[in-house]
Formats: structure tokens, sequence, C-alpha cells
């Protein structure tokens, strides 16, 4: 709906193997490592000698495959699988991926993708007018439809069309009877590696901690721009197109990759200590110790501590079988979902000035619940510390977000926030202070990162989106620098 201003969620995760006997299970596992990218659905397509089978279904992936035998009966030396959380379309079982699709050339192929599409709107127009019924409502079948109904000569080329007439973030994997194929956008806003087996099968997922979990060794990025095309003979290198810029997702740094995952050389952890150190360089403030918000939070506030001198503390626990809360689809039950989530350690808080490190404020409404947590339990003040710049601007390339009316530093100034959390000072990393913790991914002037969602400035045209963000930006004064790419 490209009227709406999306808000931060989480993605998707993918995960793929070809030539491995034991393919089915090693996908599952590798999927359980992806699981924090996706919790609202999951599902393995394998391929035994070009016959597909599917199981898939609404809900954590242990819920989906609760039953053992069902990976048993997912056969075949070769399998990609998904994780999933929505952002785009409806949150139906039709829309729970890998998808399928029958082609002339080579049959039967499915598809996962991670990401969102900018002119999804006109697409899918285009396709209607061709005749094509659909058979979901999410954005991920759009690349299946273009395929199938391309007048280029063979699969490949096919592809190679269709991906070039998309536009926005996307990481797909692809599955024909005869080979895997794995394609990523021309600014890579999301991460894709590829990894091998000992026994020499070939892995591409969504992060390297799944390469962890399934016992493969890392072997390159895919690159922005790049088709990656394995099959029985080995792994070929091509292009659908050479007119690429870096701008890869800052938030995976920040927030959505896993701490133990390393995302173009630089280690997500070590890159989330340098954003709490560097906050609090910018930022200090006299307390007795330093709190993280668990989990994605707990690498920054060491990293403040380490910069500050303040002793870090484990004040706060996280139940950890209760799901992350922004992926609620109502605030009551976010709420809810925290008071389950998190209690506080009363022996380290009462009686101390807190710095509480956490990676980001979305609605406001978790801080203050912490804030409120951390005071009843005794504490005598709580510096809020954000290791991320303020979260003013929707993101269009894979991150759910609602409408700027729930971005809380879009609509009010940091003192204003800082009255609502009901906090004692509140501040947010800078951006300049964002990109130096992580690095620079590229040799260019460019740094590689995307950052738009802090400082309105989008790598990309915004097609489908474009009235929907200009009407935002002239609602709320946003940033008149505000670029769009074009």
């Amino acid at each position: 709906m490209p009227a709406e201003i999306k808000g931060l969620n989480e993605e998707c995760g993918l995960f793929g193997i070809w030539g491995e006997a034991n393919a089915a299970q090693l996908t599952y596992d590798g999927l359980h490592s992806l699981q924090h990218r996706g919790q609202e659905g999951a599902g393995i397509v394998s391929n035994d000698q070009g016959q597909f089978y599917r199981h898939r279904g609404l809900g954590l992936l242990a819920e989906v495959f609760r039953d053992s035998e069902t990976i048993h009966q997912l056969y075949g030396t070769s399998a990609i699988g998904h994780v999933r959380y929505a952002t785009a379309g409806n949150h139906g079982v039709e829309n729970i991926q890998p998808m399928l699709f029958s082609h002339d050339e080579v049959g039967e192929f499915a598809l996962a993708h991670n990401g969102n599409l900018t002119n999804a709107d006109t697409i899918r127009g285009e396709l209607r007018e061709k005749g094509v019924t659909f058979q979901a409502t999410s954005d991920s079948e759009l690349l299946g439809e273009l395929v199938t109904t391309s007048d280029e000569d063979g699969f490949i080329n096919q592809l190679k069309a269709s991906l070039n007439h998309i536009h926005g973030g996307f990481a797909y994997l692809l599955m024909t009877p005869h080979m895997m194929v794995a394609a990523l956008d021309p600014n890579g806003f999301r991460p894709l590696v590829v990894g091998k087996m000992p026994d020499g099968a070939t892995v591409i997922c969504s992060e390297t901690c799944a390469l962890d979990q399934v016992g493969a060794s890392f072997v390159r990025d895919v690159e922005p721009g790049e088709i990656i095309i394995v099959t029985d003979e080995g792994m070929k290198i091509d292009h659908f197109t050479t007119d690429t810029h870096l701008a890869l997702c800052s938030m995976e740094y920040i927030y959505f990759a896993r701490p133990d995952s390393i995302i173009r050389g630089i280690s997500v952890h070590e890159a989330r200590k340098r954003m709490g150190a560097l906050v609090a360089r910018e930022n200090p403030v006299k307390a007795d110790v330093v709190l993280g918000v668990p989990n994605s939070s707990l690498s920054a506030a060491i990293g403040y501590a380490q910069e500050s001198g303040i002793p870090y503390d484990m004040g706060m626990i996280k139940n950890q079988y209760v799901a992350r809360t922004f992926i609620e689809p109502t605030q009551a039950k976010r709420d809810r979902g925290v008071s389950m989530k998190l209690s506080v350690v009363k022996s380290v808080v009462a009686g101390k000035d807190i710095v509480l490190v956490d990676d980001s404020i979305v609605r406001g409404t978790t801080s203050k619940y912490i804030v409120r947590l951390l005071k009843k339990a005794g504490a005598k003040s709580v510096h809020v510390r954000i290791a991320s710049p303020a979260l003013k601007f929707p993101c269009y390339y894979g991150i759910d977000i609602q409408t700027t009316k729930e971005l809380i530093a879009a609509n009010n100034t940091i003192p204003e926030i800082c009255t609502q959390i009901e906090a004692d000072s509140l501040a947010f990393l800078s951006v300049p202070g964002l990109i130096k913790a992580i690095g620079d991914l590229n040799d260019a002037d460019n740094h590689g990162l995307c950052t738009a969602y802090f400082d309105g400035n989008y790598p990309t045209p915004l097609y489908d989106y474009q009235a929907g963000f200009d009407a935002e930006v002239a609602r709320l004064g946003l940033y008149e620098g505000a670029n769009t790419g074009d």
C-alpha cells in the first residue's frame, strides 16, 4: 500500500543448500539460526531429481515442523527455505514462502524473497493486463510471475530481464530442478552470503550465523547486481546489472542481524560495541551502572561501559520464551509482551543512577515501560542512551513501518521524547557516529550504508511510494533536504 509509510519491524531469512544428502534437515537447522529475522511463518521446498516437495505454515519454525516426520518427507539433495515477517501482503498461509511456479522450460521452480519492492503496484497492474491470476498478496510473488511471462529466451535470461524490471530491496533464492540461483538488488540492501560444506555442498543464506550452524565455511558475500548459479558442476557468478551502488541497510548492524554474524567482513557484535562507545563519547553522563536492554542492545551496552568507565551489569532479564514485541499487531499486545518478557534484578538497580542503553526507539512505549520498571525497582535516575540515530523516516526496502505517526522521533523533539518516556535524560548516536562505528564498506567516497531512516537520504527513487512519502514529509515538516535518489 504505497500511501502508507511503513515502520520498524523484522524482515525475512533465507537459506538454501545444493548437493547435500541431508538437505531438508540442514535447511531447517540453518533457518533455526535465522529465526530472529521472521517469526510469522516458515517453509521449506526440497528437490529430489526434479520432484519438488514443500511444507510451510504459520508460526515459528519449530511449530511449523512440529512433527519430525515432516522433515524426513522432504526428499532430495537440495532445498531452499524461508522464515517470514510480512513487509507486504497479508498474514495468510498463501504468502508463506517458498512459493512454487510452473515454467514452460524448466518445469517447476521455487522462490524465496527477503526485501520489499518499491514498484510492486505498477508491476502487479502490468501482470494483470497479461492475464496473470495471483496466488498470494505479497510482492514476493511478482518476480516469479515476471519470469513465467517473460518473452526472453531461456530461464536465466528471463530472470535477468525480470530482475531489471523490479526496484527496491531484494535478496532472492530460486531453485529449479537443475540449479539453485541467488540474486541481490543493485544496492545490496539485504545481506546474502555463500558458504561451502565440508563435503563440497554449496550454501547460500542471509547471515553467516546460519553457515556456522550447519558447519559451512564462509566463501564470499553476494555482491549487488549479482546472480549466483549453483549446479552439480559447480558455482557460476553472473550479473543482471553492473549499474550498482552499495547501500547496505544500516539497521542490519544496529538491530536485525545476530551479533555473532559477520556482514561484509565486519562483526555485528564489534560494530554494536563501537556504537555504544561512540554514543558514550558523544553524550556522557555520570551514573553508577550501565544496563543494556536484552538482547539486541547488550553489545552496545558493553561498549558504552568500556568507553565511559561506568561498570556494566546485568540489571534486566529477558524471558527467552516470549517473542520479540515489535512483531505483535496491536499496541496492547506489544505492551503485554514487554511485561511478560522483561524483569529487573533489583539488587543491581535499587538506589543507583542508571545508564540504560538501547538500540533504537520506535514508538516510545516500550522505552517508557522499561524506565518505569527500573524506577519501580528503586533506580534513582534513568539516563537513556540510544546506540543509533533517531528514527525519523520510513524504510521502503524491507523493513515494515506502519506510519510516521508512530515514529516518535518524527513527531517530537528529543526533550519531548525524554519527557514522554519519563527518562532523566535522553541522547542518540549521531549519523556520522553510526557510520564511523560500522566502518566504510567499500573503497569509494560513499560509505556503503543506507541511513535513510535517520537522515532521509534515500539511495534510490521511491517509485510507487513517492507520493505517500512527499505527503508525509509535508505533513511533518521533516528535513527539506530529504533525498529520494532521483
